[in-house]
Parts: structure tokens; C-alpha cells; sequence
């Protein structure tokens, strides 16, 4: 079967089409990929196409230069053509006699001079404008036509110009030519002379080569080249304006990808750095404007405390009290604020070690479980007072994970306390804590006010409050939820927020201890 195989032409047909489509493949894919393998076909086609435009249009140019001229050729070709049947005929004669059985003396066979003569008058009959003549060795005129008149010749001025007719060219002049050819009569040695005037023909002749076909070719390749390059030239030109766009500050303008070359390339590349250049002044914006919302709510949260503080010390300064019961509650009243401003001194300079990793985490094995069973045996009496009940849901298993466990009892007394203020009184607090393969997820939830999915995503910003109407005074510091959030991140962990109806709940979810 293998043998008859390599014989099948049907065989050697599918393998030459799949080289010519692999091929066609491999070179569709990198002329394709390469601007530079296009413009070198492109060249090289136009260079082609040009050449068949000219071997095309130089036929049809061909006469656009001709001139007529008047031509001696014919005429001399016709004499020599006389010269040479004369020849022939009178060696013919000759040979007749000297065939055996022949005899010379018979009366009624004409001699051969005869002969000659006849076929000399024969000739000048039919062109009365030739001279004949047959010469011996010294010029002497043997036999002629009737129209000659010579009795002698020069043989030396006959040959010259006899040869000068042969090499030169003698389209271009009207002068007499002679035909010679040397032949023998029996024992004499003769030359036969043809001369007359060469008959004139108009000719025409080309001027030189036209220079039409050339401009043409030289128009085709440039009109090819510039049909073919269009495309790409409209595409650089759409990579300019996209470019001028973007410098006017047009980040949303994308720029097409048309081609897998280079300059599809180069057009993926200037939206890859217009997206990160938006991304990157987005982000600008948001931190200006995070920092201006920093520098206003530091600035209310510590001037509110800090003005009650100095106006109760002014008061007890002026002795503008009526007691010194009076006096202590102003003092009481003192204490308190700048307690107050302590914590929120505290928070702010929490919040920002944590954001800069500026803290180290004294990482130790903790039971997740223990830890957040002593922080809501801590936490029972203060929802008690709100008219709020606990509710925990813990599996029997101990679930251990490494973190700082003074930070993360920060981050779920932060999420309680939180749950605490915003619950619907009176109310419940779920806490669910389960393991999620080699993580553990804990999820405190209460029912409160709805929340829009906005509100839920801004819920870990500093210095954010649902209510913009609460203070420091009502509603807390403002960066409870933004340090957990930070501890978290810290310690590689999730932390995040739903809203669903009047529900909120809060999910942790950390790295199980190996």
C-alpha cells in the first residue's frame, strides 16, 4: 500500500496543496504582523506592475517618433539581383558546352558569344536603365548593352565602388551602383559589371525611443504605491488625532486597533496608557479630595471638643461659677473632652501607621472562638442597655489563626460597637463563626436602617459617616471601620459589608494557623 501511495497522483496533489496552504499560512501570518514585510511587497509589486505598464505601452509608442526618409536599398538589392541571374545564366550557358556530345560547329546551334549577347540584350530589355558590361582582366569591354557606350573601363574605380556599396550604408545617397562579379568564358578570365541607379523608396525611421512608456511607469507605480499605502497612511493619521485628542485631555478617547502589525501595536499601546494615565489622575482626584476630607473633618472633630474644652477652663479661669460643685462638674466636663480628643488623637494616629505599614504585628496563635467569646461577654452589658440581645452561633471545633491579637480585638470590638449604636431598638446581633476550607469566616449582623450599595461601599473610608449630621460627639471618630479594615489588610485577611433590606451584616474572613 506504502508503494502504491507514492505513485497515486492524487497523493502528491493534497501534499502540494498542504505546503502551498502552510505556506500561504506562515506568510499571511508574518506579512500580517510586519509593516515592514508589507511595504517591502508593496515596493516590489508596484516595481513589477511598473515594468508591465512600460513592456505594455512602448509597441503603442513605438511610431510616435518615426520620420520618413527616402531609402536606396530596394533599388541596390534589385541591380546586384540582376547581376547575379546574369551570372547564372551565362555560367548555365558555358556548362551546356562543355557537355559531351555537343558540338560547337554546328550551324544550327548559336555560338556562345551569341549567347551572351542575347542574354545581354534580354536583360537591358527588361530594365533599359542598367549597363552591362563583360570585361577582360585589363578592363577591356568584351560585350555590353545597348546603352553603354564604354569600350574600356576602370576596373580599380568599378571594385572600390562595388565594395563600398557592400559595407556602407546607402539609403541616403543618389548615386550610381555597380554590381561585379568575376566569372571564366571556357579559357578567359572576364568580370561581369551591372551598373545603374538604384529606384527610391520612402521609409520611415524611428527618432530614438519615446519617452511615454517610461512616464507612465514611473505614474503607475506611484498611483499603485499610493493606492495600496492609503490605508495605512489613514491609519497613521488616525493615530495622530488620537494622540492630539489625548494631549487635549480627552482621556476617553480610544484610538482603534486596525491591524496586528506595528502599528496595531503601537495604537494598543496608547490605550493601555490612556486607561492607566486616567486611572492614575482618578486616583489623584480621589486622594486630593480624600485629603481635603481628612484636613476638614480632623479639623471639625478636634476643634469641636477642643472649644468646649477652653470654654469650661475659661469659665473656672474667670471664677464664673456658683459653687464648687459647679466648679467640679466643669472640670468633669473638661476631662471628658479632652479624653475625647485623646481618642480621636489616638484613632487618627492608628489609622495612619496601619494605612503606611508603619506598625508591627506581634503575631501569636489565637483561638478565634476564645477571643471572640470574651469581647461579647464584655459586650452583653452594653447591648443590654440598648435594649439588644446577642445571639452567637460557634462550631465545637477550635479554629486558631495567627494575628496580633490586641489589633484584632480592636477590629471586632469596633464591628460590635458599631452594631451596637446602628441597631433598631430594641433588636438582635447574630455573630456566625465557621470554617471555609483553610480560612475562617465570621459574620456579624443586625437589622438598622437600609443602606443604598453606595453607602455600603463607602463604609470603610475614613472620617465617613451615614449620617452627615452625626459628630464625633454622636456618631463616633469616624475611623473605627477604616482601622479595621486596615488591621485586616495587614494581616493578609478580607474584610467587607452587605446590605440587604433593613439587615447589615459584616464579614471577616482570615487565614487558618498551619
Amino acid at each position: 500500500m506504502k508503494s502504491r501511495s507514492l505513485f497515486n497522483p492524487l497523493h502528491w496533489l493534497s501534499v502540494l496543496l498542504g505546503f502551498i496552504r502552510d505556506v500561504y499560512w506562515f506568510v499571511h501570518r508574518h506579512i500580517e504582523s510586519s509593516i515592514r514585510m508589507q511595504l517591502i511587497l508593496t515596493f516590489v509589486f508596484c516595481v513589477l506592475a511598473a515594468l508591465i505598464a512600460r513592456s505594455i505601452t512602448t509597441p503603442l509608442f513605438a511610431d510616435a517618433n518615426k520620420y520618413p526618409t527616402i531609402d536606396y536599398s530596394a533599388g541596390v538589392h534589385e541591380i546586384d539581383s540582376r547581376a547575379r541571374s546574369i551570372l547564372n545564366d551565362i555560367n548555365d550557358e558555358y556548362s551546356m558546352q562543355e557537355r559531351p556530345g555537343r558540338s560547337a560547329s554546328a550551324t544550327s546551334v548559336p555560338t556562345p558569344e551569341q549567347k551572351i549577347a542575347d542574354i545581354i540584350a534580354r536583360y537591358n530589355q527588361w530594365n533599359p536603365n542598367m549597363k552591362i558590361l563583360l570585361l577582360d582582366l585589363d578592363g577591356k569591354v568584351l560585350y555590353k548593352s545597348a546603352n553603354a557606350t564604354e569600350s574600356k573601363v576602370d576596373l580599380h574605380s568599378i571594385i572600390r565602388n562595388a565594395m563600398d556599396a557592400r559595407i556602407n550604408d546607402r539609403r541616403y545617397q543618389n548615386q550610381e551602383y555597380s554590381s561585379f562579379y568575376p566569372l571564366d568564358l571556357q579559357n578567359t578570365k572576364a568580370y561581369l559589371v551591372v551598373s545603374g541607379m538604384p529606384s527610391p523608396n520612402i521609409v520611415y525611421m524611428k527618432g530614438g525611443s519615446s519617452p511615454m512608456p517610461a512616464l507612465l511607469a514611473f505614474v503607475t507605480f506611484i498611483f499603485l504605491f499610493f493606492w495600496i499605502t492609503k490605508r495605512k497612511t489613514k491609519y497613521i493619521g488616525e493615530l495622530a488625532h488620537g494622540l492630539r485628542e489625548i494631549s487635549k485631555g480627552n482621556l476617553h478617547y480610544r484610538v482603534p486597533a486596525r491591524s496586528r502589525d506595528e502599528l496595531g501595536s503601537l495604537a494598543d499601546s496608547i490605550n493601555r496608557m490612556t486607561v492607566e494615565l486616567q486611572q492614575t489622575l482618578e486616583e489623584e482626584r480621589r486622594a486630593e479630595a480624600t485629603k481635603n476630607e481628612l484636613i476638614t473633618n480632623v479639623s471639625h472633630d478636634l476643634r469641636t471638643p477642643l472649644t468646649l474644652i477652653m470654654g469650661y477652663l475659661r469659665l473656672l479661669k474667670d471664677r464664673n461659677y456658683e459653687s464648687d460643685a459647679q466648679a467640679d462638674s466643669y472640670v468633669n466636663i473638661a476631662y471628658g473632652k479632652s479624653e475625647k480628643l485623646k481618642s480621636l488623637i489616638d484613632d487618627l494616629f492608628e489609622y495612619t501607621k496601619l494605612s503606611n505599614k508603619g506598625d508591627t504585628l506581634k503575631l501569636d496563635t489565637v483561638c478565634i472562638n476564645e477571643l471572640l467569646e470574651q469581647l461579647l461577654e464584655e459586650m452583653v452589658s452594653y447591648a443590654e442597655e440598648n435594649e439588644l440581645s446577642i445571639v452567637r452561633a460557634f462550631p465545637p471545633e477550635k479554629l486558631r489563626v495567627n494575628v496580633d491579637a490586641d489589633k484584632m480585638i480592636r477590629v471586632f470590638d469596633n464591628l460590635l460597637t458599631n452594631a451596637v449604636k446602628y441597631s433598631r431598638k430594641p433588636g438582635t446581633i447574630r455573630v456566625l463563626l465557621f470554617r471555609e476550607a483553610d480560612h475562617v469566616t465570621v459574620r456579624i449582623s443586625n437589622n438598622g436602617t437600609p443602606l443604598s450599595q453606595e453607602e455600603v461601599n463607602r463604609l470603610f473610608d475614613r472620617f465617613y459617616r451615614i449620617d452627615p449630621s452625626r459628630s464625633s460627639e454622636t456618631g463616633g471618630s469616624g475611623l473605627g471601620l477604616a482601622i479595621a479594615k486596615s488591621i485586616i489588610d495587614y494581616h493578609g485577611g478580607e474584610i467587607w459589608a452587605e446590605s440587604e433590606g433593613d439587615e447589615i451584616r459584616f464579614w471577616v474572613r482570615l487565614k487558618l494557623a498551619l
